[in-house]
């Protein structure tokens, strides 16, 4: 078996506050692999992803992208094997264009002249946005920034693209051609999400994460086909929606 792309081992975290919200989670990510993420609010997802490139560290267990620590040491590098597209593309595009966007984490990289501009130009033509370069981003639609806050990501070459709640608040038409964009990338994806149909449509594997633990890892349709497991752990498929 080769190496996971991220392994987490008994990762255990704690904030300041004292409250625990990571208890031992271990988790193991292979290339091409595309991995949902689930669980009811207050699982403990938002902080499992924010060790995934070093925003947190744990208190306990390990991280390793590809055989990497995530370790303060490494953070440069590790930031540029795992892409973590948040939930408001805002948080992601504050330069005058989008083509200044994209160009960011290349050009602090190092990248420079015809490379990062060909770098910048891949980036936004994987996810159809190549004609909107020029554009500043608070003129496009919900939908476009968040085109654009993957491609800031996908410019980086990513190992793993760390997707959280990819659908939220987009209309039925740009949640479809963003699924079509996210089945044609050639990455490691892993999704964080409540919506359960786009983890059915997109993601082969499924990870359920409650209470700080892991309680279930397995093909999306077994998972979610578990009406016992389901309703433990606050999770529900859409009235009319059958796997």
């Amino acid at each position: 078996m080769s190496v996971p792309v991220l392994d987490l081992r008994g990762v255990a975290y704690s904030y300041p506050g004292g409250h625990q919200a990571l208890f031992g989670v271990d988790l193991h990510v292979h290339r091409g692999e595309r991995v949902a993420l689930l669980g009811p609010n207050g699982a403990g997802k938002t902080t499992l992803v924010l060790h995934l490139n070093g925003i947190l560290l744990p208190g306990a267990g390990s991280v390793t992208v590809s055989g990497l620590p995530v370790s303060r040491d490494n953070l440069l590098e590790v930031r540029r094997r795992v892409g973590i597209v948040f939930q408001d593309p805002d948080d992601q595009l504050f330069m005058p264009t989008v083509r200044d966007d994209v160009a960011f984490g290349p050009a602090n990289l190092g990248l420079r002249g015809p490379e990062l501009e060909s770098r910048v130009v891949e980036a936004l033509t994987l996810v159809g946005v190549a004609d909107l370069a020029d554009r500043a981003p608070h003129h496009l639609s919900f939908g476009q920034r968040r085109r654009v806050a993957i491609a800031t990501v996908l410019a980086m070459r990513p190992e793993i693209l760390v997707l959280d709640e990819p659908s939220s608040n987009l209309d039925p038409a740009s949640r479809r051609e963003l699924a079509e964009i996210l089945r044609s990338l050639d990455v490691t994806v892993l999704m964080v999400t409540h919506d359960l149909p786009y983890a059915v449509e997109l993601c082969e594997r499924s990870v359920v994460l409650s209470e700080g633990s892991v309680v279930a890892d397995g093909a999306t349709r077994t998972v979610l086909g578990d009406a016992d497991l389901m309703a433990r752990h606050r999770l529900e498929l859409p009235t009319g929606f059958s796997i």
